[in-house]
């Protein structure tokens, strides 16, 4: 263990800590210590038990190392957190926290950004009103654990500040829209990655795309889109589609930070056709977990595209256990009329059937045959068609014909081209 690494405690009500000790990770805490203690409901005061929180204290006092953060296993109310903080002593994030402190930590772009701050600010509110009431109750309370505050000056300055992050936001949004736009005057079919996080879809874009996206094997290595040609092969002919990585999937996120990210989640909203994700390697009840809570986000997100589902990483289980868990999956209801590829990226292995039914799932193409009189201007138009259309045939006698299927909403510059150039449609 890293003696510099700073050290957190969990504190849960229930025995499924694996994922906040993840998210722990990723922020760099050393989980020294798990406190569980099983109950249906969080205590009112302190989250758990009295018996429980003086076991905790104790175990901060004798600790040999100090204790950096208390991360509290579920969601905490503003009084809760308060009162933990107040006996503790110690810097008390819940599960939100630590998830919008990794966002913050890894928001590049200034997109992600505005969106993480936008999020902070929002779960700031009612933490920000409990200071408030405490104030003016008498209490002299510091603000998130930073010192004593203006904490009324602060409460305006939230509502300002998330007022022009919107509109700033809203700004960016029109102008993706824009860019969506151009793309499907192209010819382009948008497909978005989306799944739970850490699943692998930026090393399944890296490899679609022959690019180089930042992949790390911790949660939350993608906050911003990333938008890429797929220049690969079906069927022996290039199929004009732009992939799009979105931010990973989690269990439990409340509205409001869907919200935030709205802008980004559009990706997968507007898309032809929605890939969907999932690390096939884990325990087939957390894949059927996972997965359940993936359909979900995307039902909330409004998704009526056709959902391809990718099971990654099967190169380290074996056929029997692929073929087992697609059974139950399927027994389970999630797979339905759904497409599913299982796939693995480290082995590139299945990789030429999931662009199958990637292609399987575009909405309808429009099959065309053209004539061209074979001419300098006739060839740049046959370049551009190889670009934004699917040509399945081509051949040069005294002319140029050429059999094409494409993009339901370019079939009209398509024959306005071809009008221009003295071609016919046969």
């Amino acid at each position: 263990m890293n003696n510099q690494q700073k050290k957190a405690i969990i504190v849960s009500i229930d025995n499924a800590v694996s994922e906040i000790i993840q998210l722990a990770d990723t922020l760099e805490y050393s989980v020294v210590k798990e406190f569980i203690q099983k109950r249906k409901l969080p205590d009112v005061n302190f989250y758990v038990g009295s018996g429980k929180l003086d076991e905790i204290k104790e175990f901060i006092n004798d600790s040999e190392e100090p204790i950096d953060l208390i991360i509290i296993n579920g969601e905490l109310k503003p009084s809760q957190w308060f009162s933990l903080e107040k006996q503790f002593k110690i810097e008390v994030y819940d599960r939100i926290h630590l998830i919008l402190a990794i966002f913050e930590e890894r928001a590049e772009r200034k997109e992600a950004r505005l969106q993480v701050k936008l999020a902070q600010l929002q779960y700031e509110r009612p933490y920000v009103r409990e200071l408030i009431h405490r104030a003016r109750a008498g209490e002299h309370p510091g603000f998130m654990a930073g010192g004593e505050y203006q904490v009324d000056d602060y409460y305006e300055m939230i509502k300002k500040q998330m007022k022009k992050i919107r509109y700033d936001l809203k700004k960016i949004r029109s102008d993706r829209e824009h860019h969506r736009k151009t793309r499907y005057k192209s010819g382009f079919y948008l497909v978005s990655l989306a799944g739970y996080t850490n699943a692998g879809k930026s090393s399944l874009l890296n490899l679609l795309s022959g690019e180089q996206v930042n992949v790390e094997g911790k949660l939350f290595s993608t906050l911003s889109t990333t938008t890429r040609r797929i220049p690969k092969k079906a069927k022996g002919e290039t199929i004009p589609i732009l992939l799009t990585d979105t931010v990973g999937f989690i269990e439990n996120l409340p509205s409001w930070i869907i919200d935030a990210f709205h802008s980004t989640l559009e990706e997968i909203e507007v898309a032809d056709v929605v890939v969907l994700v999932v690390d096939g390697s884990e325990e087939k009840e957390l894949v059927e977990k996972k997965l359940q809570v993936s359909l979900d986000e995307l039902l909330e997100l409004g998704v009526t595209a056709s959902v391809v589902i990718a099971l990654n990483k099967i190169d380290l289980i074996d056929n029997k256990e692929v073929d087992n868990l697609i059974q139950y999956l399927n027994h389970q209801g999630l797979l339905k009329d759904r497409l599913c590829t299982p796939i693995s990226i480290n082995e590139k292995k299945n990789i030429d059937v999931l662009l199958e039914n990637i292609y399987k799932s575009l909405p309808h193409m429009i099959e065309m045959e053209l004539q061209l009189p074979i001419n300098e201007e006739s060839q740049s138009f046959v370049s551009q068609l190889y670009k934004n259309t699917r040509v399945s045939y081509i051949n040069y006698n005294h002319c140029v014909t050429i059999c094409i299927e494409c993009n339901a909403k370019i079939k009209d510059k398509i024959l306005s081209k071809c009008e221009k150039l003295h071609g016919s449609i046969i």
